[in-house]
C-alpha cells in the first residue's frame, strides 16, 4: 500500500508531535512577533504624531501672539504719539505740489554713508594712511642725495 506525501508529513512524528503541529507553531509563533513589531512600530509613529501635533499647537499659539503684538504695535493711536515724540508732523497742505511743479523741486541730497562697506574698507585704509593729513605738516620729500 503506497501512501499519500502529504498524509506522510500529517502523521510524520518526532517524540510524539507531528511536524505538522511544530510548523504551525512556528507559523504561529512568527505571526504574533510580527504583530509585535507592527504595535511597537505604530506605537512610536503615534508618538511622533502626537509631539508634531503639539508643536503645531505651540506654533499656533506663537503665530496668535505675534498677531496680537503686531497689531498692538500698528495702532494710530500709538504711531502718533511716538512719530510726535520724534518731532515728526503731517506735512501742510501749503507744501504739497502738483504735476507742473514738479520739475522747480529741488532733490533731496543723497545721504552720507557713516561708515565703510567692510570689502572696501582694506583699499580706503590703505590709501588713508598714504595721504596726509589735513592737521599734520606737509611732508617734504625725501632727500636722495642729489643735488637740484
Amino acid at each position: 500500500m503506497t501512501r499519500n506525501p502529504v498524509q506522510a508529513l500529517f502523521d510524520w512524528k518526532v517524540r510524539g508531535i507531528r511536524w505538522i503541529e511544530i510548523i504551525g507553531f512556528v507559523c504561529v509563533g512568527a505571526l504574533v512577533f510580527s504583530v509585535y513589531i507592527a504595535k511597537a512600530a505604530a506605537a512610536r509613529e503615534s508618538a511622533e504624531i502626537g509631539r508634531l501635533e503639539r508643536d503645531i499647537a505651540e506654533t499656533g499659539q506663537r503665530v496668535r501672539l505675534l498677531r496680537a503684538e503686531a497689531a498692538r504695535l500698528e495702532q494710530p493711536g500709538r504711531l502718533e504719539v511716538l512719530s510726535r515724540g520724534a518731532g515728526l508732523a503731517p506735512v501742510a497742505a501749503t507744501r504739497q505740489a502738483d504735476e507742473a511743479q514738479l520739475t522747480n523741486l529741488k532733490p533731496a541730497p543723497l545721504p552720507v554713508p557713516l561708515a565703510p562697506a567692510p570689502d572696501a574698507a582694506a583699499p580706503v585704509a590703505a590709501s588713508a594712511s598714504a595721504a596726509p593729513t589735513p592737521d599734520a605738516a606737509p611732508a617734504s620729500p625725501p632727500d636722495d642725495g642729489a643735488q637740484r
